[in-house]
């Protein structure tokens, strides 16, 4: 995770952890936070991958590091890439973690916890009870939320409301997509933070609630937690062990 200061023993990257041991329990699983902390920092990424390498044989990749993001964010991966190559060891860097349709399932599910919207347990459709329209808002810059307009189109058909993504850190930015509803007629909007929690600042979660009523990040959602092991797995099966043949 991003952050020197996120906490891996409690919140959304524990509670994440903890249901990706229980739902794979044959997995070494650990929380390493990418920023602050050297090779003697216990939480730190290059210290959590120098104990992965001993612990595994020689000439084959010791981990599969998944970043917990849910959208494209470009200063986090290099970042990350930056830690793992100061950490001079063998490991594979996975995709982030995404499905457009998961995504949009778990945003709907985070805005009906919230009151904003109703789902219909049958047919998880909602009936808006506090909102005519929503706002996806998202971090890493303008790629996050180009990637989010898909999961837009997925949560308005769900919700059958316009929905916009905008940025918390670039443009389009959320104040633009305010003015954009706006436009468009939305008297009472909402806001579904399109994130997990730690990669965005306390300003941008003040900015938000600044803005329009918002739903909590999406946090340890139970779909997050499976696109975790999904992005593990796709990058477990293009791996080739020593032995194999092509």
């Amino acid at each position: 995770m991003p952050g020197s200061d996120t906490d891996l023993t409690s919140g959304p990257v524990a509670e994440l952890a903890a249901i990706l041991r229980v739902d794979n329990p044959a997995l070494d699983v650990r929380a390493a936070r990418i920023d602050g902390g050297g090779r003697t920092e216990p939480n730190g990424i290059r210290a959590v991958l120098a104990d992965a390498a001993a612990r595994r044989p020689a000439g084959i990749p010791c981990a599969v590091v998944v970043p917990l993001i849910a959208t494209p964010n470009p200063a986090v991966v290099r970042r990350l890439r930056e830690a793992v190559a100061a950490s001079d060891v063998n490991v594979i860097i996975s995709g982030f973690i995404n499905s457009n349709a998961l995504i949009a399932e778990a945003l709907h599910i985070r805005l009906a916890e919230a009151g904003l919207a109703r789902a219909d347990r049958v047919r998880m459709f909602s009936i808006v009870t506090a909102a005519d329209g929503i706002i996806i808002a998202t971090v890493g810059g303008s790629d996050a939320a180009t990637a989010a307009n898909v999961t837009s189109v997925l949560l308005a058909a769900r919700l059958a409301l316009p929905v916009i993504p905008a940025s918390l850190d670039s443009v389009p930015s959320l104040q633009e997509g305010v003015m954009r509803l706006k436009e468009m007629g939305v008297n009472r909007m909402a806001i579904a933070p399109c994130f997990i929690g730690p990669e965005a600042s306390h300003t941008d979660i003040e900015a938000i609630s600044v803005e329009a009523e918002c739903a909590a990040p999406l946090g340890a959602h139970g779909n997050i937690a499976k696109l975790a092991a999904m992005t593990y797995g796709q990058a477990i099966s293009q791996l080739e062990f020593p032995g194999e043949q092509a």
